[in-house]
């Protein structure tokens, strides 16, 4: 009960006082009165500190991240390879009880686990060597987004109070995440998991803690037990384009009622509720975004690497390869700035001017092209940037 206690305590607490910037020394010193403040000895947090610095690699690796503004059919090719499909099968196998377990006490299926397993480490392989201490400690006295790594120090200085990590030694991601599903500190406190029994969490050395602990995590953050998250789907030329879009939902009955249907088998339950997708547009992948699609951006926030990891899941789960169709070409980066700037100066929210197409931008896009009597699919053009 006390370590509860605490832990109830240590994140009240540490999503307050966002402080950042300044002297290191001195922040660090606030960051330690903080933990103090929750019950956490100085001790401990004077240990957890020793030799901490602030490491201009994962302000550059931060700063870096261009990969996001591909479009989602380069993006998924890169991704996703023969060698990961097969190696999805290898460890699906090769961790079969695993997985049973988690499809029986969690509802989810194996591939949506494998495919962030291969995309985030490549099935432990590759887990980064970002001192996970002053990767947390540089974000968090970044004053870019402080109000997210903050909280994940304090909750570091908890895990290594608790023995799960070494501050000196623990290396992962350079925005801090551990292991072989990168889970950050205060993930890994409230939802890590002992898969494989031996009384100890350790999401770096051990597969079935890791995966176990991934699948707490989904089902925290809403994940439906035995619905499906994405779909391919075929649908008529005289649909209503307005009407597509993570911002618009309707029953997979009306979808099918308006000419949608799946490209195989058959489309989810006839009560859900469920968004046509078009990440290209209406010219290139149309999926079906059920409820749980949602959960992956509680994962991650780039749409582009969410419906990757949405698509590649049913991809090993038995899905064909989808259809690319003959989307027109997506804006450079460059212009795809210069869109969010004229978007913003039209009063739209596209959460920065990063060029990168995010849900924000494209829901600013599809109000704009009906604006402007265009298909309003929500996919920008060289046309769309002209006009405007």
């Amino acid at each position: 009960m006390r370590a509860a206690a605490l832990a109830l305590i240590l994140f009240a607490n540490a999503a307050n006082a966002q402080t950042c910037g300044g002297p290191v020394g001195a922040f660090i010193n606030d960051v330690k009165a903080e933990a103090q403040a929750t019950g956490i000895p100085a001790s401990v947090t004077d240990a957890f500190f020793q030799g901490a610095q602030i490491e201009q690699s994962v302000i550059n690796a931060d700063r870096s991240q261009g990969v996001f503004q591909k479009d989602f059919v380069s993006f998924s090719r890169a991704l996703i390879s023969q060698n990961r499909i097969n190696n999805g099968a290898t460890y699906g196998s090769r961790f079969d009880s695993t997985f049973d377990t988690i499809e029986a006490r969690f509802g989810i299926p194996r591939g949506v686990l494998l495919a962030f397993w291969a995309f985030e480490t490549d099935f432990g392989q590759v887990q980064g060597n970002f001192n996970t201490r002053n990767a947390l400690l540089t974000l968090a006295h970044d004053c870019r987004r402080p109000e997210l790594f903050r909280p994940q120090l304090i909750a570091a200085i908890e895990l290594y109070r608790r023995g799960g990590m070494n501050p000196a030694t623990t290396t992962g991601a350079w925005a801090g995440e551990i292991g072989q599903l990168q889970k950050l500190p205060r993930e890994i406190v409230r939802q890590g998991m002992d898969g494989d029994g031996d009384g100890v969490v350790d999401l770096k050395n051990s597969s079935p803690d890791a995966l176990m602990t991934g699948a707490n995590v989904l089902s925290s953050l809403g994940w439906r037990a035995n619905e499906p998250w994405l779909q391919e789907i075929a649908l008529p030329s005289n649909l209503d384009w307005s009407q597509t879009g993570l911002n618009h939902k309707a029953s997979v009955r009306e979808w099918a009622s308006r000419g949608v249907t799946a490209r195989t088998g058959s489309l989810g339950p006839s009560n859900l509720e469920a968004s046509v997708l078009l990440p290209m547009g209406r010219d290139g992948p149309a999926f079906l975004a059920y409820p749980n699609f949602e959960v992956y951006f509680e994962w991650n926030k780039s749409f582009v690497y969410v419906t990757t990891a949405a698509y590649f899941a049913t991809r090993l789960g038995g899905a064909p390869v989808y259809d690319a169709g003959n989307p027109t070409p997506a804006l450079s980066g460059q212009e795809m700035q210069q869109l969010q700037s004229k978007l913003t100066a039209r009063g739209h929210d596209v959460g920065g001017i990063d060029g990168i197409l995010g849900a924000m931008t494209r829901a600013a896009v599809q109000a704009e092209q009906g604006r402007l009597g265009l298909p309003a699919d929500a996919w920008p053009t060289r046309d769309l940037l002209g006009r405007l």
